[in-house]
């Protein structure tokens, strides 16, 4: 290692000096390690929860941003808006709209076919015109 210091320098260079130069060193525990401790295991393990599991089936933990104000409460299902049980439906692919006919799409569909397929023609003529 010492070697290619002293090629790359293209200097004559004792090794306790390039030792000192080239030297590159990393603590294992990411910081300052604590008084007494022989290693970053048992610091890393994660802590045991001590909320209830009462408190955690009523309240959103962690969703708060705000400093001095509580975890929101979780509501019934009907307090929600509908769009909101949506989210995680499966969406057909843009590959299954093609396939389709365009004209028996419900608004819905037809509005992502061409969101999709325009994005699609974009990437394309991006691919295209870029310089390798």
């Amino acid at each position: 290692m010492a070697m290619s210091y002293t090629r790359s320098l293209k200097y004559m260079i004792s090794k306790e000096a390039v030792g000192m130069v080239g030297c590159r060193t990393f603590a294992a525990g990411g910081g300052k390690a604590k008084k007494g401790s022989k290693g970053g295991a048992a610091a890393d393990a994660p802590k045991a929860s001590t909320l209830s599991k009462e408190v955690k089936s009523t309240t959103v933990v962690g969703a708060n941003i705000l400093k001095n104000e509580a975890d929101s409460k979780i509501m019934p299902d009907f307090a929600y808006p509908d769009w909101l049980w949506h989210l995680l439906d499966k969406q057909t692919a843009l590959s299954e709209l093609r396939r389709k006919n365009v004209e028996s799409l419900p608004y819905e569909e037809l509005k992502r076919f061409v969101k999709l397929d325009n994005r699609a023609q974009i990437k394309d003529n991006n691919s295209v015109g870029a310089k390798n």
